[in-house]
């Protein structure tokens, strides 16, 4: 399920590239772990795709995916030490943005993360974003990002840049 989960999101971005008229956007970002998260993960890098079509000159909505690295904590108590795994997720999420001005965009991402580890399923995805635009073409994504799984959720708050193509 996860690989046809996967290609899915390839086929989709690949399709989409053919049509190269505009829309696309890339960008990394590091993040802190919060809530349950941090109790056993110490940080967070995000890589980040999406295309948006333009609803109006303030509106766009399309398809977002990437990849969400959690490393995972060690943890001493008296004579033992406790070692997390690592966590990944593919999130797959329809995407949304409003211009508030020419510098300012609020945004969010909502679906489902993937999970890649075997001990990891996934959960819902959702990413509420607000975004300063330093150039035409570069942003900087202020993002709070939650993935809820059985058991609790990895959510993180992260900043980092994006890159209009």
């Amino acid at each position: 399920m996860k690989k046809l989960l996967l290609c899915a999101a390839i086929a989709v971005f690949g399709l989409t590239n053919v049509n190269a008229q505009g829309g696309f956007n890339a960008g990394a970002s590091l993040g802190l772990p919060i809530g349950d998260a941090g109790d056993f993960t110490t940080f967070n890098i995000t890589l980040d795709a999406n295309y948006l079509w333009g609803l109006s000159d303030s509106v766009g909505i399309g398809v977002a995916t990437g990849y969400s690295h959690y490393f995972g904590d060690s943890i001493n108590i008296v004579t033992t030490s406790i070692d997390y795994d690592d966590q990944q997720f593919l999130p797959i999420a329809a995407a949304g943005r409003f211009n508030l001005s020419d510098k300012f965009k609020l945004g969010a991402d909502i679906g489902y993360a993937v999970g890649i580890n075997d001990d990891n399923d996934g959960g819902f995805y959702y990413a509420p974003k607000a975004q300063y635009g330093v150039s035409e073409l570069i942003d900087i994504v202020l993002a709070y990002r939650s993935i809820s799984v059985e058991g609790g959720s990895f959510d993180a708050l992260t900043l980092g840049v994006e890159f209009g193509f």
